[in-house]
């Protein structure tokens, strides 16, 4: 899969790509990155990317010129290696990502991820993308940090990427809800041990426990996530097993203690 990332920034993202499941993934050739930077399609001495808004307002705005132009060459990019390569704005007016996006963006052979800073972008420039994305409900400095983790989702797909390809087989089985708990060596860690079910053996159960654990954790976190997608019968009796078990409590209690860490954390 190749990805072609405009930014002013590209410094930043080509330092990530150098590392971890991305970088190893580039030197096996399971996917390529070009960086385009719009600056280099500028023609004054400071190579200008940006201007004040026009109507006044705070804050500057990517102009339209040197954006263009890199997304042509990025568009060229792609039609040399002869691949469609949708243009992604990332943005955080755009649609959330999701493990389900994520798996349909694999699917391609490439993307165009533009990347904007300051302000934002000239609209323009937004009217001709394929398609907006967010990596959730907050303001960043830029897309770039929003391009490399969607870059990293989407290499974690690609067959062999992954050291243990059944990682990615894992994950899939969740679809739509958080991760079970994990454990590792010691068995027992002071008073605390790894729950017997993960030591006994039995993959039926195993399976069984991670699936109701992975349903506790999102109805904790995250319950719109469970109103959002239909659960099969077993998720339907795990769950039900979970409340008769005094789940709604345990998310109290849970919540409750987040709030005491933020408040800690403000005060630091």
């Amino acid at each position: 899969m190749w990805f072609g990332v405009i930014s002013i920034m590209t410094e930043m993202i080509a330092q990530a790509s150098r590392t971890g499941v991305f970088g190893r993934a580039i030197d096996q050739g399971i996917l390529s990155l070009d960086l385009f930077d719009p600056r280099t399609h500028t023609s004054d001495r400071h190579q200008t990317v940006d201007d004040r808004p026009y109507g006044g307002g705070p804050g500057m705005v990517m102009m339209v010129a040197p954006l263009l132009a890199a997304i042509d060459e990025a568009r060229t990019a792609a039609a040399g290696r002869r691949i469609e390569a949708p243009l992604i704005y990332l943005s955080p007016q755009g649609e959330q990502l999701d493990q389900r996006m994520v798996k349909e963006f694999a699917d391609l052979p490439g993307l165009i991820l533009l990347s904007g800073r300051y302000e934002g972008i000239d609209e323009r420039v937004v009217d001709r993308v394929d398609r907006m994305v967010s990596i959730g409900d907050y303001v960043l400095s830029g897309g770039e940090l929003p391009a490399m983790v969607m870059m990293d989702a989407i290499a974690r797909h690609l067959p062999g990427t992954l050291g243990n390809s059944a990682s990615a087989v894992e994950e899939s089985h969740l679809d739509g809800l958080l991760d079970y708990p994990h454990y590792t060596r010691p068995e027992i860690a002071g008073s605390e041990r790894v729950p017997e079910v993960l030591t006994s053996g039995d993959h039926g159960a195993i399976k069984r426990w991670r699936l109701k654990q992975a349903l506790r954790s999102t109805w904790l976190a995250r319950p719109d996530l469970l109103t959002e997608r239909p659960l099969s019968a077993l998720e339907r009796e795990l769950l039900a097993e979970l409340f008769s078990e005094g789940l709604g409590t345990n998310r109290t209690n849970r919540t409750n203690r987040t709030n005491r860490t933020n408040r800690t954390n403000e005060s630091d």
